[in-house]
């Protein structure tokens, strides 16, 4: 049987202010966590007993996924934290040292083990990446995927021989500096001996620190380039376009919610939409107890979340509307992702609620 491990201990930094209330895995693709979708394609390929890393927002991720019975698999999670003058912080372990510290606790690991980042959509056959990495003996195998040059400094980067050996891991080099286009794509396969070289009770990386070290001592050590669809959701601008692929149908087992009440435009229940009195190109999804006024121009890709409210003559393009923004009339946003409280352009540029220097208006519709 081959056991899970997904990483979501980490803060998130580079997707704020998405993160700012909510832990990385629980940023919603059509309305449903991303860590969810990894749930549910690891219980499809038998992986049944899956331990969580958690630290920041912890108890978001699990009150909504529990004991993991919903989608047939059992979940634990593993708190990292410390007490600093009579509060309890978040400390994250790193990828590694958070592995350590649950294996020391109960030795989980005992089988070969599926790890995987908690804020990545994935279509890996799982169960044939077992196989092949039990075929070559592998102590411990990287999942790889070729990347443009440029993009190296977004990822580490695996160099290895014609036989599928690493030979170097760099993490995250300047593109002059990359020796190979194969980019990590953060999902592993290890046996339970990999763990024993990960030192206690210390923060430890799976990428800078327990990788090279396989490499230094001549480890089975693999690296698997089998092509899977890969979605990573390291940048905000990274989120965006995610959401675009999707709502396009570009991206497999992701269909729209709702129900299609005319050709590429899909709706929860109860909404409130001049339908002969406004503008929508879809693809375009409008949640549940949406109000849109006359006059108002929808032009997808666009996902409206449930509670929202478009004020008469506003035009969204291209965008990410979460539950309960309300934008006002005549106003125009474009290739943006927004909430009740800020608003962030496909580049990353965040501007908040408020801002006089902002010609932007837009508000929170529970009021």
């Amino acid at each position: 049987m081959t056991k899970g491990m997904i990483l979501a201990a980490g803060q998130g930094t580079r997707v704020r202010p998405l993160t700012k209330d909510l832990p990385k895995p629980m940023i919603p693709i059509l309305g449903k966590p991303v860590m969810e979708y990894l749930v549910g394609h690891m219980a499809r390929h038998g992986v049944r007993q899956i331990m969580v890393n958690v630290a920041y927002h912890h108890r978001k991720i699990e009150e909504y996924f529990g004991d993991g019975s919903r989608w047939g698999v059992e979940i634990g999670y593993s708190y990292e934290g410390t007490l600093d003058h009579g509060d309890i912080l978040p400390c994250p372990l790193g990828s590694a040292g958070g592995m350590r510290r649950i294996q020391d606790f109960s030795g989980f690991f005992d089988e070969t083990t599926l790890v995987v980042c908690g804020d990545a959509l994935i279509d890996l056959d799982i169960s044939a990446a077992v196989a092949e990495h039990r075929r070559q003996g592998a102590m411990a195998t990287v999942l790889a995927q070729t990347v443009p040059a440029q993009e190296a400094p977004n990822y580490g980067m695996v160099v290895s021989d014609p036989m599928g050996r690493v030979l170097a891991f760099q993490e995250k080099p300047r593109p002059e500096d990359a020796l190979s286009n194969l980019a990590s794509t953060g999902i592993y396969l290890f046996e339970p001996p990999v763990l024993d070289l990960v030192p206690r009770h210390t923060r430890y990386d799976i990428g800078s620190q327990l990788f090279p070290l396989l490499v230094a001592q001549g480890l089975p050590f693999l690296v698997q380039t089998t092509p899977f669809h890969w979605i990573d959701i390291g940048r905000v601008s990274d989120y965006w376009s995610v959401l675009q692929r999707v709502l396009r149908g570009e991206v497999v087992n992701m269909p729209m919610p709702g129900r299609e009440i005319r050709p590429g435009i899909w709706a929860g229940i109860s909404v409130q939409v001049a339908w002969d009195q406004v503008h929508l190109e879809g693809p375009v999804y409008i949640g549940s107890g949406v109000c849109i006024e006359p006059g108002a121009r929808i032009i997808g890709p666009t996902w409206i979340g449930h509670g929202c409210h478009i004020r008469k003559n506003a035009v969204v393009a291209r965008s990410v509307l979460f539950e309960y923004t309300r934008i006002g009339e005549s106003m125009m946003f474009q290739e943006v992702v927004m909430s009740p409280h800020y608003c962030v352009n496909r580049h990353g540029e965040t501007t908040y609620r408020g801002d006089d220097t902002s010609a932007l208006r837009w508000s929170d519709a529970r009021a």
